[in-house]
């Protein structure tokens, strides 16, 4: 789990799980992209903020969870903080297994649990104002 102003290169995380073992057989990605509208507002920019100590915490215990319940090898999270760019890149989480069935049931359930648990928040600051919500 890494929290930070930028995010790694995906090519080297991908390889990074590659290396893992040559059982790897998939990698399911997902990518979380700013979007430009919030409702019918122009959105200009996010910005996050982020319980930096309790959060790789929680993603690992995600992990764990998934390694469990779907056979995983491996996954990867990675969320940034401070003002991120319409456009911008927010999240990386890879998913690392011998089969894409259980990548992608994991990679839904990981990016959903995400959503809901880690300790990070976000504010969208739209051309009418600026909004925190909920279930970044």
């Amino acid at each position: 789990m890494k929290i930070s102003h930028n995010l790694d290169d995906i090519e080297t995380l991908i390889d990074r799980l590659k290396r893992i073992t040559d059982e790897v057989g998939a990698i399911a990605i997902f990518v979380g992209v700013v979007r430009g509208k919030r409702n019918d507002e122009k959105v200009l920019r996010l910005e996050y903020e982020a319980y930096e100590e309790l959060a790789p915490k929680v993603a690992e215990k995600i992990i764990e969870d998934a390694k469990t319940k779907y056979g995983i090898i491996d996954a990867c999270i990675q969320h940034r903080i401070g003002t991120v760019k319409v456009g911008g890149d927010v999240m990386y989480v890879l998913v690392a297994s011998k089969h894409r069935a259980e990548a992608f049931q994991a990679l839904s359930e990981i990016v959903e649990r995400i959503k809901r648990e880690l300790p990070i928040w976000k504010k969208e600051v739209t051309e009418k104002g600026s909004y925190w919500v909920e279930n970044v």
